[in-house]
Order: C-alpha cells, then sequence, then structure tokens
C-alpha cells in the first residue's frame, strides 16, 4: 500500500483532544493518534465549531459511549491517505456515515439511514488535532474559502436543505423564527432568492441587534413585540407565505401557524429539547387555513443533490458569508470558557469555534 508522507508517524504517538468522560466531565487530555482505515483519510484539523446540540451533549444527555471525542461541524487539511492526490488538500466532512446497506441509502438519502454512524457522538469526533475520516465523507474546499467558513459547511448545509423544504419564490413573506447561526444562513438563502420580506424572529434585543448587524431589516424582539401583529401589517394581514420555526419551542411553533397566511407553508427545522404541544386554535390553523407542514433534518449528500458541495460554492462566490456568524475563537486548551459562554450565556454569541494552527 502506497504511503502519504506524515503516514510513518511514530507507533503510540498521542494528540491534544476534548474527550468527554461522562455527562459533565469534558477534559483537554493526551489521547493515542487515530489509525486511519484503507478506506479513510488522516486530517489535520484546523476548525471545528461547538454546536447548539453539543452543551446538552456534554452537560446533560451525554453521547452514546463514553469516552467520546466530541465535535462535528470541522474542515481540515488531508495529511494521509491511500490517494496521494489528495495531500494537502482542505476539506469539509459531513459527519454523518452511512451503512450504504439500509433501503434510505440505497435511494442516497443517507440522512435517513437506519443503522448510521456520527463523528463526535456515536463515534470519535473533531475536537482534535487529528481525526481518521472515510474518505467519500470529504467535500474539498474550494480556493478562497478559509477553514473557519468551511467548519460551517455542516450548518449551512442543513439551512440549504431546509430553504429548498420550503419552495420560497420572489415576493414572498419569509418569517424566521430563530437567529441562531441556521436560522440565520436560512435567511441568507432567503435574501439571495429575492424574496419580498425576511423577517427574523429573536428572543431579546441581543440577538436582534446582531442580525441587524448583518444587514437583516425586519428583525423583530418577541419579548417585547407581538409577532403575529408586526406580520399582519407588514403583509396587510394576507399573513407569510411561509414561516420556519427553528427554536425547537412549542411557542414559537404557535406563532408560525397563526403568522403563516392561507395555503402557506410551514418548516418545522428546529431540534425540540422536550415535549411540543399545540392549542386546539394553533391546531385549527393548520385545517383552516390549509398549511402545509414541512419537516426536515440533516442534509443532502449524494450524487443526486449534494447541500455540502453547493454550499461551499456559494461560499466562494461570496453568496453566503458564514463567517460573518462566528463570535468567538478559541485553542481547544481554552474549552473551558468556549463551553462556559454557551452553557452559562455569560456573553452574546453566535458561533463559537476551535481553530487548531499548530501540529
Amino acid at each position: 500500500m502506497k504511503k502519504g508522507r506524515e503516514t510513518e508517524m511514530a507507533q503510540g504517538e498521542m494528540m491534544q483532544a476534548l474527550r468527554l468522560n461522562g455527562i459533565g466531565d469534558l477534559r483537554y487530555e493526551s489521547v493515542p493518534l487515530p489509525k486511519r482505515q484503507s478506506d479513510e483519510v488522516l486530517l489535520w484539523v484546523r476548525a471545528c465549531g461547538v454546536c447548539g446540540s453539543d452543551i446538552p451533549r456534554v452537560f446533560t444527555k451525554g453521547t452514546y459511549h463514553f469516552p467520546t471525542i466530541i465535535g462535528h461541524e470541522f474542515a481540515g487539511e488531508v495529511i494521509d491517505a491511500d490517494d496521494l492526490s489528495l495531500i494537502g488538500k482542505g476539506a469539509a466532512v459531513f459527519p454523518l456515515i452511512p451503512c450504504r446497506e439500509c433501503s434510505a441509502c440505497n435511494e442516497g438519502q443517507y440522512a435517513q439511514c437506519a443503522n448510521y454512524d456520527y463523528y463526535g457522538s456515536r463515534c470519535d469526533g473533531a475536537m482534535s488535532q487529528y481525526i481518521a475520516v472515510k474518505k467519500e465523507n470529504l467535500v474539498l474546499i474550494p480556493e478562497g474559502v478559509s477553514y473557519m467558513a468551511a467548519a460551517m459547511c455542516e450548518p449551512a448545509a442543513v439551512s440549504l436543505h431546509a430553504f429548498r423544504k420550503a419552495d420560497v419564490y420572489e415576493n414572498d413573506t419569509v418569517v424566521i423564527f430563530g437567529v441562531g447561526p441556521i436560522g440565520l444562513l436560512f435567511a441568507s438563502w432567503v435574501r439571495e432568492a429575492d424574496a419580498k420580506h425576511v423577517v427574523l424572529v429573536a428572543r431579546s434585543e441581543e440577538r436582534a441587534d446582531f442580525a441587524r448587524k448583518l444587514g437583516f431589516i425586519d428583525v423583530v424582539d418577541s419579548s417585547v413585540t407581538d409577532v403575529e401583529e408586526y406580520v399582519s401589517k407588514l403583509t396587510g394581514g394576507a399573513g407569510a407565505d411561509v414561516c420556519v420555526e427553528g427554536t425547537g419551542s412549542s411557542d414559537a411553533l404557535e406563532l408560525c401557524l397563526k403568522c403563516t397566511g392561507n395555503f402557506g407553508r410551514v418548516v418545522t427545522m428546529g431540534n425540540p429539547v422536550g415535549d411540543i404541544t399545540l392549542s386546539q386554535d394553533a391546531y385549527w390553523k393548520i385545517l383552516r387555513k390549509e398549511l402545509k407542514l414541512v419537516g426536515t433534518w440533516n442534509s443532502s449528500f449524494s450524487e443526486k443533490q449534494n447541500d455540502w458541495e453547493d454550499v461551499l460554492e456559494a461560499m466562494k462566490d461570496r453568496v453566503i458569508d458564514p463567517e460573518a456568524l462566528i463570535t468567538h475563537v478559541f485553542g481547544l486548551k481554552d474549552y473551558e470558557k468556549a463551553f462556559q459562554i454557551m452553557h452559562e450565556k455569560t456573553e452574546p454569541y453566535c458561533k463559537v469555534m476551535f481553530t487548531m494552527d499548530e501540529r
């Protein structure tokens, strides 16, 4: 077997990583360097984002086994591969590892795989210096796209997948509940589609101000503004064409159903932290307005449709600017501060990112 220039690493060589040893027990420690298989490449991780789902993963829910290196939003440089042409190239990585045997996989619908693996939760992830990843999960980074931008490919692809489910047309009014990274990226796709109105609904003035700084005009702080009334006035009483629930909360879903006009579309995108309930009146809105309720999950990564390749092309062409959402950058050893900001909300943030510039 041909070897890359970095393959012959010393037996038993160690690297630094953030490893979850139990619920609430995240440590920065030395761990063995991963050994790649023939269908994998060894990636020097250059950037890895902290997903909102990593917070309950670390503090309340845990991963599927312990210990686990967490982190699934990442990009890096290939330093070892059987295919020598890959060495030295930058790549983002689709974190879902499909079984490629179930009926969903046979149709290229990998997000619905019945027996998948997943970097950062079911198997070791990328909050580490190096990671061995499947060659088939690589998406090469175009020239001009930074590693930090490429590490935003996962939330950007999730938002693009949801946007495509929404069927947004020119002159539509689109209301997005939730101004986290995915909600803001969804809004970027809507803006590019020349929608008439892009309304972002935040739950605090700090988050609303951040969205305004990104150039969004119609931004509502739901803690002080009647959102249903705002949308009604904006649309002359017709209601929105599309509403997107991006918070995973019952209240936001209720408002989506109330703000959407007749024959409109409601996209459920937020990952719920508990049960979602609806009032009788809200459920009647679905019936009486004949709303189309659409679910969205993960992103497409197949020959038929590849949200990841489309996202990286959009980054290259400056159609979207995910790097503008990064508010905090840390080295791995400063993980306690990074997770404190997100878990305890000690200061405003949008996307927290780890970078690994040294090998």
